[in-house]
């Protein structure tokens, strides 16, 4: 059975920090690319970051760009996501996602697995 968790989430002010994990069993983690994805209240889901497999090719949301990075450890089965200077548009529920190939992707709809989402709030 593939479980993707994550755990991080929070509420934080303007400017501050905060660092999502997403531990995943059930796959050969590896083997996934991986994707963060977000959604805001009364919003569609959007693409955050993407990591592949081997870490060799990363991908960011223009949004987030230059204040967000995107890592992973695979002996551990875990991605991360570190958020530096948040503002309160970062606000959203943050969901994990596994792609079953090497190549990362923006798209969500390539994504096999995801995780149930962690609550993100940004305060002004």
């Amino acid at each position: 059975q593939v479980q993707m968790v994550e755990s991080g989430g929070g509420l934080v002010q303007a400017g501050g920090s905060l660092r999502l994990s997403c531990a995943a069993s059930g796959i050969i983690f590896s083997r996934y690319a991986m994707g963060w994805f977000r959604q805001a209240p009364g919003k569609e889901r959007e693409f955050v970051a993407t990591i592949s497999w081997s870490g060799g090719r990363i991908d960011y949301a223009a949004s987030v760009k230059g204040r967000f990075t995107i890592s992973r450890d695979n002996a551990k089965n875990t991605v991360y996501l570190q958020m530096n200077s948040l503002k309160p548009e970062d606000t959203a529920v943050y969901y994990c996602a596994a792609k079953r190939t090497y190549f990362s992707s923006a798209s969500e709809l390539e994504y096999d697995y995801w995780g149930q989402g962690t609550q993100v709030t940004v305060s002004s």
